[in-house]
């Protein structure tokens, strides 16, 4: 029975997230090996076999990889994953290596802040860049002629939700690739490969990991040939994971279901306590009944995240607010165990309000999280 069989018949998130990845049990040797620190191997005669060169391929990263494909893609075997040193390692790998002078690519108006970064880096290298917001499915009327579509559902960090499968079938049927950033989600929350699209592509650095102690990014493809080209890209450039962070990553993969469940509820009841709050507007979680993703979001995920975003009504207010926390820290990423929250507009890379406040929830108690929010809000007012 192959390794994506096995993973695929533990039904339960919980099961899976504990046991993907391990090896077959060997008497005596560890249930998750230890980080294996190889810069070569021994390689006499032929140079072939799993381990080359350390660039290359590192068996500490491929049970990374077996665990993430199998969260990813359980029970499939046709699907490949690849771990970078970096969510945007990753990112980059599937723009750059399967576009090229001449292409166009749609990538979302009101996603990460490094974007329009790598829009310029595209644009530079001859490749059109076309841009239209997640909500409403807008991309798709810009979609005409392109090689790829880049998908961020939720978008980050105004959380709108477009509907993947639409997006992924419109796409297909003129020849482009999908690509969807699933880091908001998680593949516990979303599995963007089952919804149609070629590329899962994720910052391990968040939630997956989820201690703010990693740097980590994976792509999940199921074309092989599309998979082949960003494994050379990685080749190329370099950015791979280091063996200590690969293995941080896998061993923080099996507590993923229990921190994703309690983040996502405590999540929930944040939002729902800050909407009684009249300073507080523009208030987004896609987990809320009346939020304008939950209906496309309650179709397609299956848990809704654990970032919570919202606008104070200035700057100021939004900054005495942070300072005020003592049980959130004032800090960027998200996902953390750890409560965090942040100004945006101070990176000056989203187009939202001064007051606008992302706020990724941890594991702390949700009422002493809630409290602390109630009171900071008190002592914020003018």
């Amino acid at each position: 029975m192959s390794d994506a069989t096995r993973a695929g018949s533990r039904t339960g998130d919980g099961t899976r997230a504990v046991r993907a990845g391990l090896p077959e049990p060997v008497k005596h040797e560890p249930t998750l090996p230890g980080p294996v620190f190889a810069a070569h191997f021994h390689l006499p005669g032929e140079a072939t076999g799993p381990y080359l060169y350390g660039r290359d391929e590192n068996p500490t990263w491929t049970l990374l990889e077996r665990a993430i494909g199998e969260l990813e893609a359980p029970g499939r075997d046709d699907v490949e994953t690849l771990v970078f040193a970096s969510g945007m390692a990753a990112i980059s790998s599937v723009l750059f290596s399967q576009l090229r002078a001449g292409d166009a690519v749609v990538l979302p108006s009101d996603g990460y802040q490094v974007l329009p970064l790598v829009r310029a880096q595209l644009e530079a290298y001859g490749v059109e860049v076309r841009t239209a917001p997640t909500a409403g499915d807008a991309q798709l009327d810009v979609l005409d002629g392109a090689r790829l579509l880049w998908i961020e559902s939720p978008s980050n960090p105004g959380l709108d939700v477009c509907d993947i499968r639409r997006l992924a079938a419109a796409a297909h049927a003129q020849g482009a690739l999908v690509a969807v950033d699933n880091t908001l989600a998680t593949p516990l929350g979303q599995r963007p490969l089952e919804l149609g699209a070629d590329f899962s592509v994720a910052s391990g650095t968040k939630q997956l990991t989820g201690h703010g102690d990693v740097l980590l990014g994976y792509v999940a493809g199921r074309d092989a040939e599309a998979m082949a080209a960003v494994r050379r890209w990685r080749k190329i450039v370099g950015a791979i994971a280091g063996p200590m962070e690969a293995w941080l990553a896998h061993r923080s993969i099996a507590t993923l279901q229990l921190r994703v469940d309690r983040q996502n509820a405590t999540a929930l009841a944040v939002a729902e306590a800050l909407k009684q709050r009249p300073e507080v507007s523009g208030l987004r979680y896609p987990g809320l009944s009346d939020d304008p993703s939950h209906k496309i979001a309650s179709q397609q995920m299956r848990r809704y995240g654990c970032v919570v975003s919202f606008t104070l009504p200035t700057r100021a207010r939004a900054e005495r607010f942070l300072q005020a926390l003592r049980l959130v820290e004032d800090a960027t990423s998200f996902g953390g165990v750890r409560s965090t929250a942040e100004r945006r507009r101070r990176w000056g890379g989203d187009a939202v309000p001064e007051g606008f406040i992302r706020m990724s929830v941890g594991a702390e108690d949700p009422e002493d999280l809630i409290a602390d929010l109630l009171r900071a809000l008190d002592e914020s007012a003018e």
